[in-house]
């Protein structure tokens, strides 16, 4: 392939990927209905807990004393150590200046005065369509606790997940914490044991059928830590086996399992404090063979867990790997774990997920995902081009639309 031809194919899957509009499968975002639990705006996009953990990089101020400043003051000190005093070189704080930019704002600005100006003139309703736009996404799925007092009670109030969002339903509390959140459901009405004992687990399924029947959800979900292994003797095997997964089958729902962290190695710095470590997916092969009518959406936190992951992916088709997970999504491994992807999987995966817990984010999220993802499908042609096989513009528009649109889909419909 001569110059002139690559540089044409370059820029036809760069310009595919920037006119698809994508489904984020990933996200901590909330439907107005919510109100108060989604975040926006500038003060939440400066005291995000990436940039929280860059802060105390740069800054003298310890931690202690952070936290006992307002969140405007918290974000002044973020925008001054991290924008103004130093260049915002980092993934996370060069995002920000992108979110500023698509925006029409001053990303040089020393005061932030104007920006915040800016975010109260908006109408949240408004505001959304437009950042959806120019993130180029047509749906995202929220991240819905039904163990989240504030967040059940709105639930149970008449909050929906209207569109463009939808609604998973998150189960960390229950499979990772049964010990200091048995008594919810008890207090609820289900008839559970701290010991997963008597009724439990059928009840424990008739909570989880409820909060189907309200939300109506994507799949359901769960964080685990690098140290998870199933099957062992405790609560997290026994409610995984007897309660969560049958009732996925019963209502044809995908499980989506995000593995490797290691929370809270520095708890000083709350959310900011959490950290990576690799897993042993022996668990997921486990899970794969005695569950073989489930489904699991699958992302690993390791980047050494990557390669496993692929593997374990071509063993079994009830595996879709989604996303570069949190320290993951950074342009220099996200080129590295997609090219391993294509090579291992052809475009039978999700290339990425946001994961964004403030709106404006999936701005600047979706534009790095796009710019770096774009070099490494269009190589992936070109390797396929000089062995022989041409490639059309149809070609390109059915991958970019199955990698980030009908694997997602498709997945949820197979029964």
């Amino acid at each position: 392939m001569d110059n002139n031809s690559l540089r044409e194919l370059e820029t036809r899957v760069s310009q595919t990927l920037e006119t698809t509009p994508f489904i984020d499968i990933h996200t901590h975002l909330f439907s107005p209905s919510f109100v108060k639990l989604g975040l926006w705006g500038i003060d939440e996009l400066l005291t995000y807990h990436y940039l929280e953990a860059e802060l105390f990089r740069s800054a003298s101020i310890h931690p202690t004393r952070y936290w006992t400043l307002n969140k405007t003051q918290r974000a002044d000190l973020v925008w001054d150590t991290l924008f103004v005093r130093n260049a915002p070189i980092s993934e996370a704080t060069r995002g920000v200046i992108t979110v500023l930019q698509a925006l029409g704002l001053d990303a040089n600005t020393r005061s932030l005065a104007p920006v915040r100006e800016f975010f109260r003139s908006l109408k949240l309703t408004d505001h959304i369509a437009r950042v959806f736009q120019l993130a180029g996404i047509r749906e995202a799925v929220m991240t819905n606790d039904p163990l989240d007092s504030e967040e059940a009670a709105m639930w149970m109030s008449g909050a929906r997940a209207e569109p463009p969002f939808r609604a998973a339903l998150r189960l960390d509390r229950i499979i990772n914490e049964w010990d200091a959140h048995w008594k919810a459901l008890e207090s609820q009405g289900y008839a559970v044991q701290q010991d997963c004992g008597g009724e439990t687990l059928s009840e424990v399924r008739r909570f989880l059928a409820a909060w189907v029947t309200r939300m109506e959800p994507a799949y359901m979900a769960v964080s685990l830590p690098d140290t998870f292994f199933f099957p062992v003797d405790d609560s997290r095997t026994r409610l995984i086996r007897d309660s969560v997964l049958p009732s996925c089958r019963e209502f044809n729902l995908p499980m989506a399992l995000m593995i490797g962290v290691r929370r809270q190695v520095n708890p000083l710095l709350k959310n900011a404090g959490d950290a990576v470590g690799e897993a042993d997916l022996r668990s997921l092969e486990n899970l794969c063979r005695e569950f073989p009518d489930n489904r699991f959406l699958v992302s690993v936190l390791s980047r050494e867990n990557q390669h496993e992951l692929c593997v374990y992916a071509r063993k079994f088709s009830s595996i879709l790997p989604f996303g570069c997970w949190w320290f993951l999504n950074n342009p220099s491994l996200v080129d590295e774990i997609t090219r391993m992807r294509l090579e291992m999987l052809g475009t039978s995966f999700i290339p990425q997920h946001s994961d964004a817990r403030v709106l404006e984010q999936v701005i600047y999220k979706w534009r790095s995902s796009r710019q770096t993802i774009a070099p490494v499908l269009a190589n992936a042609y070109r390797l396929l081009v000089e062995s022989g096989r041409d490639i059309t513009p149809e070609d390109i528009q059915k991958d970019v639309t199955r990698l980030f649109r009908t694997n997602f889909e498709h997945f949820l419909e197979n029964s």
